[in-house]
This record gives structure tokens, sequence and C-alpha cells, in this order.
């Protein structure tokens, strides 16, 4: 990148006219909204949305982006040294790109450097907006019950008296304190993780670590401040050292962390905001009473169809996404459950073509120059699945319905978290509960129902011969002739 121009303020002039580049005054845009959990899908979907707005004339509604983690010093300092200015690529499936430089991140702050700076910004007025990217581990629902688990070390440590916040329920369940003590109306906590009902989850989680702390004060956030749930789309892959290079010689620009996307995005908003939002629909966000249907449909359809294909991917020699979703045996496979097991547990989605829909996944999928690794899929599958696909199982298990095809699904992770390929080379497991699941895995040639077990992800599954024998001869297949050949006559 010898040739390219670091990214800043006083250099946009001077970038190529092959990139866009803010052509609003971004020293005048105020702050309205707080983001906790900064990364690369919030830059490639939320921040974009709210950089049209400003485009088109919005001051009030910049975003001041925060990290919690210790790993979010490198956003800081990536973000700091470009006045907070980022490159967002996105990669069509004919193999155009088009770049553009985003502007609606106004500022950063990194909670651990200076978390009365954090609380001072939550409490000021101007913020009518907490939105959250947070993954969905960061809600901490116990999967068995759908209860609060106040287990995790760090939320025990928020929940101290006098505690210097570290999470982000600790920060904002103090927040919110402050501003109640103070008279200044609650912001609204606007979840944009995939969970169904997320906007509820958030609502019912943080009023439940608030009661912890303060019954009186969990009672207050459970019914005075607003949690709309929302419905997000937009695959966004890890950024890779070829990405940040591509930046440069594509369209001069040193930028120390670009995000890529494809081009197709979705956000579909609950209308739930007391103290004002911004005109969210002049950029295309889809404002409605009632995103259930929506959030349902992406869930179980990509979300859970994601699941589907990299563990089998995986173990059958494949790294990317892509390259799953142009093998016809696996397209077959992903069609199959999702119009089999996935399509039927759900309710009418207003204004969609279901199957056109899923064979628009299909599409997006494999688009090659996205390159989104399996890996990445595979990794956290702890929060994933559950939230899932278990729903998908638990529904159809129900109403009498096919789980075969989850079944395998279910097993492939299982096998996959086994931790060795079937080459037997080793596989890096992420995964928050890593050597729970692991130590399941590998006594499950033993105990062929050792991983569903698990009740914390599970629920009753392991007791529900509907769904054990399936799954036990999918696991057994597996290990016998491996992924590909099980998948060739699974559903013969």
């Amino acid at each position: 990148m010898t040739d390219a121009r670091r990214l800043t303020t006083a250099r946009l002039g001077e970038l190529s006219a092959s990139v866009s580049v803010p052509a609003y005054d971004r020293s005048a845009v105020t702050p309205g909204i707080v983001h906790l959990g900064v990364g690369g899908f919030h830059r490639a979907h939320q921040a974009r949305y709210v950089d049209d707005l400003l485009a088109s004339g919005v001051t009030d509604w910049g975003i001041v982006g925060v990290g919690l983690m210790s790993q979010d010093v490198r956003m800081r300092n990536a973000l700091a040294a470009q006045d907070h200015l980022y490159t967002l690529v996105e990669r069509a499936p004919d193999g155009g790109v088009q770049g553009r430089v985003i502007g609606s991140i106004i500022d950063y702050l990194f909670a651990p450097d200076s978390p009365e700076d954090v609380l001072a910004l939550l409490t000021d007025p101007q913020i009518r907006i907490v939105s959250l990217t947070i993954t969905e581990g960061g809600y901490h629902v116990n999967q068995a019950t759908g209860g609060f688990d106040a287990s995790d070390p760090a939320i025990q440590a928020d929940l101290q008296p006098g505690a210097v916040p570290s999470t982000a329920f600790g920060y904002v369940v103090e927040a919110l304190a402050r501003r109640r003590t103070a008279g200044v109306a609650p912001f609204t906590v606007m979840s944009c993780d995939n969970i169904a009902g997320n906007g509820e989850v958030a609502r019912g989680m943080m009023s439940a670590f608030a009661s912890l702390r303060d019954p009186e004060l969990g009672e207050w956030i459970g019914s005075e401040v607003a949690f709309p749930s929302s419905m997000v789309d937009r695959i966004t892959p890890a950024t890779t050292d070829a990405d940040i290079d591509e930046v440069g010689w594509r369209f001069g620009i040193e930028d120390a962390w670009p995000v890529v996307s494809e081009p197709f995005t979705q956000w579909v908003l609950e209308d739930r905001f007391p103290q004002g939002r911004p005109p969210f629909e002049q950029a295309g966000v889809e404002m409605v009473p009632d995103v259930e249907p929506y959030e349902l449909m992406k869930l179980r359809l990509l979300n859970a169809s994601h699941q589907a294909l990299c563990y089998l991917g995986y173990l059958s020699g494949y790294r990317y996404a892509h390259e799953v979703c142009t093998d016809p045996l696996f397209v077959d496979f992903l069609l199959g459950y999702m119009s089999q097991e996935g399509e039927p547990t759900l309710p009418e989605v207003p204004g969609v073509d279901l199957a056109g829909y899923q064979r628009e996944l299909i599409s997006r999928f494999a688009n090659p120059h996205i390159r989104d690794t399996l890996a990445r899929l595979c990794a956290e599958s702890s929060d994933r699945i559950p939230k899932w696909l278990v729903p998908v199982i638990s529904d159809q298990l129900a109403a009498g319905g096919s789980v075969r095809r989850s079944a395998l699904v279910v097993a492939s992770w299982a096998r996959y978290a086994e931790g060795t390929d079937e080459q037997g080379a080793p596989i890096d497991i992420v995964d928050r509960r890593r050597a729970e699941v692991m130590a399941r895995a590998n006594a499950q040639r033993e105990d062929p129902l050792a991983f569903l077990r698990d009740r914390d992800l599970f629920g009753d599954l392991a007791d529900q011969p509907g769904f054990t024998e399936p799954y036990a001869e999918a696991l057994a297949s597996l290990h016998e002739v491996g992924a590909r050949k099980t998948l060739e006559t699974w559903e013969q």
C-alpha cells in the first residue's frame, strides 16, 4: 500500500473517484446513538444506514462507539488514527466491487480506560438510543430455563455495591439508574443481535440483572424502558489482511480496518422509540409493529442454514461457505432443510415469498467474492444452535413433522466438536463452553447421546425418541463413513 493515502478527514478530497466519501460536514454531526460492541457487522449495517441519513441532512443522530472488551483496544486505535472513518467494501456475486467511506461513527470510547467517560456519555440527555451487538451469548440467557444466568464472574463483579462496570449489562443498568435519579428520560435499548425476540430478551435479562442489584430498579427498567425488537441481515465475514491490501491497491486508501460485506442488506425494526429516533425508513429500514415473523424467518432459514452447512462442509474438506453452496449435494440438503423443516415452523411473513427467499439465500451463500469461512460459522455454536435450530426441532416434534435433517446438523456439530477432522487433523473449537462441549463430544463413541444430554443446550431432546433415533443414526454414520457419504445417503 505504498501509494495509498491514510484515511483521514483531511484527505477525503484526495481519494480516487472510484470510492464514495461523506459529502456532509461531519463536524456538524452530534451524537444521538451509543453503540456497544462495534464490530464488522455493526459497521457494515447500522452505521451504513445512519451514514445514509447523515448524507440526507439529518445531523443529530451520529454514533459513538464503545468497546467493552480488552481486545477492543485494537478497534479504538484503528478508528482513532483515521478520524473514526473506515471503508465499507461491497462485493457482488458477479465480481463487482463498490467502495464507500463511512463517516457516521463520530467517536469511540474504550471503556476499560475511561468507565466514567462512558457513563457520562450514556447519561447525557442527547443520547436517546443505545444499540447493541454483543453476540448471542452476551445476553446471559439460561438455555434450559430461559431465565437470567448470573454465573458469569464479570456479571457477579458488576453486581457488587459500588462496582465500576465492565459488562454491557453493568454499563446500561448503571446509566439508566443515574438517568432515573437525575430525572432524565431513559434511552431506548435497541438490540441488533441474532436472537428471536431480541428486544424482549434484552428487556428480560437487563431487568433481571437490575433486580439482583435493586428490585425496584429492575421493575422500573422492565416497565419504563423501551426495548424494540429487530431483524438484521447482511453477511459480513471477518476482515483479512488481503482485504486491507485490496482497499489499498483498488481504492488508494490506507485503512487499518475496513469491512467487507455482500450487497444485500435488510433491517426490520419495531417502531417503539419513546425518546425519538432517526427517520430510519428514509434509509430503507422496514419499520413495523411486529418483527417476529421476519426475525423467525431469518433465524430459522438463514442462520440455521449456516449451521446446516458449516460442520458438514468442514468435515467434508471445504473451508468456505461459497464452496459448499456450489456443491449440488449440499444445496439439495439445505433447500430440503429449509422447505421441509424450517419453513413449516414459521408464521406468515407479510410480503415475503418464502420459496424465493430460500433460493436467494443459496445464491447469497454461494457468492465467491465474500469468502465467508466455515470456521467463523462454526464458532460459538453453544450460543447459536440452541437459539436457531433447537426451536425448529421442538416445533417440528410437537407438530409431528420431520426432524431428520436437523438431527444430522446437530450430530455434525457433535462430530466437529470432537476436535479432529476426518483425516485426524486438529480442529480449533471456538466456543465459550469449549471444555464442556468437547468433553461430551469425546464421550459419545461409547455413549451416543452424551453430547445431546447437555440440558443447558438441548433441553429434553435426549428424552425424545423422535429425535434421538435419527440423531444416533446420523452420528454413527458420520463416525463410520464420514460427512459426505452420510449426506449422499441421508435423504434416500
